[in-house]
């Protein structure tokens, strides 16, 4: 992994990114002697977080649906078990 300081960013910004698209290799941007972010290539970035963020959504919608599906617990209607809740059956 190649690491470049802001002063190097501000300049060649451009190259940069050529450089980057071309070779796909991470780039450490560093400010004073520590780093502070890291450039990556659209297809790590997709890959790493827009179709990881995909994958959850989808369980997490499919876990929902499961949920549902669920059997039901008794054999009370659903209407009657708010009224008994709610006190308006005796």
């Amino acid at each position: 992994m190649r690491t470049v300081n802001a002063l190097e960013i501000r300049n060649r910004l451009g190259a940069l990114l050529d450089d980057l698209e071309r070779t796909g290799e991470p780039v450490i941007v560093s400010k004073g002697r520590r780093a502070r972010a890291v450039l990556i290539s659209m297809e790590d970035f997709q890959r790493r977080f827009v179709d990881k963020q995909t994958e959850e959504r989808r369980a997490a919608m499919l876990e929902r649906v499961r949920a549902a599906r669920a059997p039901r617990v008794g054999s009370d209607e659903s209407l009657t078990v708010l009224r008994g809740l709610r006190g308006e059956l005796k």
